[in-house]
Protein backbone atom coordinates (compact mmCIF):
# COMPACT_ATOMS: atom_id res chain seq x y z
CA UNK A 1 0.00 0.00 0.00
CA UNK A 2 1.50 3.17 -0.68
CA UNK A 3 0.98 6.53 1.20
CA UNK A 4 2.08 9.70 1.16
CA UNK A 5 2.75 12.30 4.25
CA UNK A 6 4.15 15.66 4.17
CA UNK A 7 6.02 17.60 6.78
CA UNK A 8 4.49 20.99 5.75
CA UNK A 9 6.01 23.78 7.18
CA UNK A 10 4.10 27.48 8.03
CA UNK A 11 5.76 30.77 7.57
CA UNK A 12 7.69 30.76 10.73
CA UNK A 13 9.79 27.92 10.12
CA UNK A 14 7.14 25.80 11.80
CA UNK A 15 6.29 21.94 11.15
CA UNK A 16 2.84 20.14 11.76
CA UNK A 17 2.44 17.22 13.45
CA UNK A 18 -0.80 15.28 14.06
CA UNK A 19 -1.98 13.36 16.50
CA UNK A 20 -3.50 9.94 15.88
CA UNK A 21 -6.82 8.99 16.43
CA UNK A 22 -7.24 6.87 19.21
CA UNK A 23 -9.88 3.82 17.74
CA UNK A 24 -7.41 3.33 14.69
CA UNK A 25 -4.39 1.65 14.06
CA UNK A 26 -1.46 3.87 15.89
CA UNK A 27 -4.02 5.57 18.03
CA UNK A 28 -2.78 8.61 19.63
CA UNK A 29 0.39 8.36 18.74
CA UNK A 30 1.54 11.84 16.21
CA UNK A 31 2.17 11.85 12.48
CA UNK A 32 2.90 13.76 9.69
CA UNK A 33 -0.12 14.20 8.02
CA UNK A 34 -1.35 12.16 4.81
CA UNK A 35 -2.74 9.42 3.16
CA UNK A 36 -3.20 6.92 1.15
CA UNK A 37 -2.85 6.83 -2.81
CA UNK A 38 -5.68 5.97 -4.67
CA UNK A 39 -5.90 4.35 -7.86
CA UNK A 40 -4.50 6.45 -10.92
CA UNK A 41 -3.40 9.28 -8.16
CA UNK A 42 -0.05 11.06 -8.52
CA UNK A 43 1.92 11.29 -5.28
CA UNK A 44 1.15 15.23 -5.70
CA UNK A 45 -2.56 14.75 -6.09
CA UNK A 46 -2.64 12.35 -3.21
CA UNK A 47 -1.02 14.56 -0.52
CA UNK A 48 -2.64 17.51 -1.76
CA UNK A 49 -6.03 15.91 -1.60
CA UNK A 50 -4.98 14.17 1.76
CA UNK A 51 -4.29 17.23 3.41
CA UNK A 52 -7.14 19.04 2.04
CA UNK A 53 -9.80 16.67 3.74
CA UNK A 54 -8.06 16.02 6.67
CA UNK A 55 -6.97 19.46 7.40
CA UNK A 56 -9.00 21.89 5.94
CA UNK A 57 -5.53 23.26 4.80
CA UNK A 58 -4.05 23.53 1.09
CA UNK A 59 -0.26 23.22 0.39
CA UNK A 60 2.38 23.93 -1.91
CA UNK A 61 5.25 20.86 -2.39
CA UNK A 62 8.49 21.98 -2.20
CA UNK A 63 10.26 18.30 -2.59
CA UNK A 64 9.79 14.40 -2.24
CA UNK A 65 12.63 13.39 0.74
CA UNK A 66 12.20 10.01 1.32
CA UNK A 67 10.70 6.47 0.63
CA UNK A 68 10.27 4.06 3.10
CA UNK A 69 8.65 0.67 3.44
CA UNK A 70 7.24 -0.44 6.40
CA UNK A 71 6.11 -3.35 7.99
CA UNK A 72 3.37 -3.55 10.69
CA UNK A 73 1.99 -6.86 11.84
CA UNK A 74 -1.43 -6.00 9.84
CA UNK A 75 -0.36 -4.35 6.87
CA UNK A 76 2.90 -3.33 4.44
CA UNK A 77 3.24 0.38 3.91
CA UNK A 78 5.45 2.33 1.67
CA UNK A 79 5.76 6.11 2.90
CA UNK A 80 6.50 8.53 0.69
CA UNK A 81 7.41 11.63 2.57
CA UNK A 82 7.62 15.46 1.44
CA UNK A 83 8.30 18.66 2.24
CA UNK A 84 5.60 21.18 1.72
CA UNK A 85 4.42 24.99 2.87
CA UNK A 86 1.03 25.78 4.17
CA UNK A 87 -0.14 28.78 1.77
CA UNK A 88 -3.59 28.79 2.67
CA UNK A 89 -6.82 27.09 5.07
CA UNK A 90 -7.86 27.47 8.06
CA UNK A 91 -6.58 24.52 10.12
CA UNK A 92 -9.94 21.79 10.85
CA UNK A 93 -9.22 17.94 12.21
CA UNK A 94 -11.17 15.22 10.53
CA UNK A 95 -9.12 12.60 10.89
CA UNK A 96 -6.58 13.62 14.11
CA UNK A 97 -7.44 14.17 17.55
CA UNK A 98 -4.43 16.95 17.98
CA UNK A 99 -2.08 18.74 15.46
CA UNK A 100 0.49 21.17 17.03
CA UNK A 101 2.97 23.15 14.86
CA UNK A 102 6.20 22.21 16.67
CA UNK A 103 10.14 23.52 15.96
CA UNK A 104 11.90 21.15 14.07
CA UNK A 105 14.28 20.50 16.96
CA UNK A 106 11.60 19.66 19.34
CA UNK A 107 10.43 16.97 17.23
CA UNK A 108 12.03 14.19 19.19
CA UNK A 109 10.19 15.33 22.44
CA UNK A 110 6.98 13.28 20.85
CA UNK A 111 5.57 9.63 20.63
CA UNK A 112 5.55 8.89 16.63
CA UNK A 113 4.17 5.78 14.67
CA UNK A 114 6.43 3.43 14.08
CA UNK A 115 6.91 4.09 10.07
CA UNK A 116 7.66 8.22 10.35
CA UNK A 117 10.12 7.25 13.48
CA UNK A 118 12.11 5.68 11.21
CA UNK A 119 12.06 8.57 8.82
CA UNK A 120 12.25 11.61 11.19
CA UNK A 121 15.57 9.70 12.54
CA UNK A 122 17.03 9.41 8.92
CA UNK A 123 15.94 13.29 7.94
CA UNK A 124 15.94 14.80 11.49
CA UNK A 125 19.31 13.27 13.12
CA UNK A 126 21.51 15.79 12.30
CA UNK A 127 19.90 17.84 14.70
CA UNK A 128 19.55 15.44 17.58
Amino acid sequence: MDVVAAIIENNDGDILIAKRNSKKSQGGLWEFPGGKIEKNESADDAIKREIKEELNIDIEINKWLIEKRHEYPEKTINLILCSAKWIGGELDLSEHEDSKWIKKEDIFNFQFADADKEIINEIFETKK
